[in-house]
């Protein structure tokens, strides 16, 4: 088993900035592809980015383009979304995410294991 846990949320201005963090334990971090993804209330979970296991490939979706960036540091068994350019409609429950795939992958079937959350918001 996965255990993950994200921290980092919390209330923003819009244009204001914040790094999400998830910490992961139970299985060898190097090997977990880790993702991003997020609920806004009445809306369905959507993909937000991911990283493969080395970090050397990641992919965000395109609404948070140029301005969220995916990281991780295996030595601290910890992934990180730092989120730039915050707007009102960024605001939703951030949900980290692990796979035992070396992936990239959108999809949230490819993940098994996953987070509480964490809630961003936004404010005008």
């Amino acid at each position: 088993q996965v255990q993950l846990v994200e921290s980092g949320g919390g209330l923003v201005q819009a244009g204001g900035s914040l790094r999400l963090s998830c910490s992961a334990s139970g299985r060898a971090f190097s090997n977990l592809a880790m993702g991003w993804f997020r609920q806004a209330p009445g809306k369905e979970r959507e993909f937000v980015a991911a990283i493969n296991w080395s970090g050397s490939n990641t992919y965000c979706a395109d609404s948070v383009k140029g301005r969220f960036t995916i990281s991780r540091d295996n030595a601290k068994n910890t992934a990180y979304l730092q989120m730039d350019s915050l707007k009102p409609e960024d605001t939703a429950v951030y949900y980290c995410a692990a796979s035992r795939f070396n992936t990239v992958s959108g999809s949230r079937a490819m993940y098994a294991y996953w987070g509480q959350g964490t809630q961003v918001t936004v404010s005008s």
